[in-house]
């Protein structure tokens, strides 16, 4: 019983897709997700991408996946690491891959210097922040996301 975290691939796009969508169902919001196996190939994967994404492999087997980003701090003066989305298939949780995903993330925060290592999570999604709370992460509930997408953002970059 082992986990394998390793760089995507592009051949990975239709299993990083079908994860996307699986999360999506989790969080009950399939209908928001409007991209393709090739348009993650082409985003996640092209010469100008400034994303990175893992695969956690169980038994040789894709568990789960990560997307993530650099960030940048204005007050600690540093890069940082934002990671979009951490997913681990239903069948595959409780094995570790999870914590394989996200410590090879701060492993990778660490070597190149970030000062922290961010993410977001629904505030109900309970498993998940019992996780993150049991390796030491904060909420920081004292900050509000905001968000321009679709129409909105349209209309405001005029």
């Amino acid at each position: 019983m082992s986990i394998t975290i390793r760089q995507a691939r592009p051949e990975d796009a239709a299993a990083i897709y079908a994860m996307i969508y699986e999360l999506a169902v989790y969080e009950k919001a399939p209908e928001e997700v409007i991209t393709t196996p090739d348009e993650i190939r082409e985003t996640l994967f092209g010469a100008d991408s400034k994303t990175e994404a893992l695969i956690a492999e169980y038994e040789g087997k894709i568990a789960g996946y990560a997307v993530f980003l650099t960030s940048y701090s204005t007050w600690l003066g540093r890069n940082g690491i934002y990671m979009e989305d951490l997913y681990v298939s239903p069948d595959y949780r409780g094995k570790g891959a999870g914590r394989a995903l996200l410590k090879h993330i701060a492993q990778l925060a660490v070597k190149r210097q970030c000062g922290r290592l961010e993410w977001s999570v629904l505030d109900w999604n309970q498993p998940a922040i019992d996780f993150y709370l049991s390796i030491g992460a904060l909420p920081q509930s004292e900050w509000v996301r905001y968000r321009l997408d679709g129409e909105a953002l349209r209309t405001f970059a005029g």
